[in-house]
């Protein structure tokens, strides 16, 4: 769905205050008249010292805020309004240290909220299957030991990467951390990210063979001085990741990793939506539920 362009400066002046991010919230849940949850009246109060909606009749209160990613937030919504446009405005991201200075909270709040709005990512980009032309490969990303390079090498996680081949430029991308590369972790791969039947290259890895029992899979043992031939987007996109995790943050844990690759994977599928973004990811962020994961002060 298409949302308004915005700027730095225009997301400042339209969310400065905590009145206008109010505004937002009411607009976007309640635009079309509010519906109490408990006894299904239309009519209620706005309650601006607890942020809520207190129905006339039976005196149910609902926050701007349930329901939402922001569910139960302790914080004064500018700081998640801006969060949200920092964590998207640019493509190398924002760490948890950095978006902690710039709004103010503490560092545990901020890794919260980030982790809680690459969820919604995440979650956003699970509804939908890559198609047609699919490059997959995989690769070794994180770690934060020096060691030998390539499968084994120490501290580092094995990542899954499919990416649609469209000619000249790449398509859309998917990504998954998994424990290693085998047949079963490639074929529940192709079932949560890949649409049936598509035409998959690989460069033949033997654990790659399953991707033939559901896609029409090419697989071409590749020599290091063809494989931009054969699967040059795949490539590309590999090495444009461990340059946004090496980047933004000094290289990555196994722990956080499908976190950081869901963030890189929402920001990629929509580049030619840039100047969309902030308004895409805050109107995910009302839509989606709350999220469990709890820790800070957020």
């Amino acid at each position: 769905m298409q949302q308004q362009e915005t700027t730095f400066f225009a997301w400042q002046k339209r969310f400065g205050t905590e009145e206008t991010c109010e505004q937002y919230l009411f607009e976007e849940r309640w635009g079309k008249g509010f519906l109490c949850p408990k006894c299904g009246h239309d009519q209620a109060h706005y309650l601006r010292s607890r942020k809520s909606m207190q129905c006339i009749r039976c005196r149910h209160q609902v926050s701007l805020t349930a329901g939402t990613l922001l569910h139960s937030t302790n914080l004064p919504l500018t700081k998640w309004f801006w969060a949200i446009f920092l964590v998207v405005s640019d493509k190398g991201g924002i760490s948890a240290l950095r978006l902690s200075k710039l709004i103010e909270v503490s560092w545990p709040t901020a890794h919260s909220m980030l982790r809680k709005i690459r969820t919604a990512m995440g979650h956003r980009d699970s509804l939908y299957r890559l198609t047609d032309l699919i490059e997959v490969d995989d690769a070794m990303v994180g770690g934060k030991r020096p060691g030998k390079r390539g499968r084994g090498a120490d501290g580092k996680t094995s990542v899954l990467i499919g990416c649609e081949n469209r000619g000249k430029k790449a398509g859309f991308i998917a990504m998954e951390a998994v424990p290693s590369v085998n047949g079963e972790t490639v074929k529940h791969f192709a079932a949560r990210k890949l649409a049936p039947h598509s035409s998959v290259r690989t460069d033949a890895l033997a654990a790659l063979n399953t991707l033939g029992e559901s896609q029409k899979h090419e697989p071409r043992v590749t020599p290091p001085d063809r494989a931009n031939s054969w699967l040059p987007w795949v490539h590309i996109v590999t090495g444009n990741l461990k340059r946004f995790l090496l980047g933004t943050f000094h290289g990555v844990s196994g722990e956080y990793l499908q976190e950081y690759l869901d963030e890189f994977c929402y920001r990629f599928n929509r580049r030619k939506w840039e100047a969309q973004l902030p308004n895409r990811l805050l109107c995910l962020c009302v839509e989606h539920g709350p999220h469990p994961f709890r820790a800070g002060n957020c």
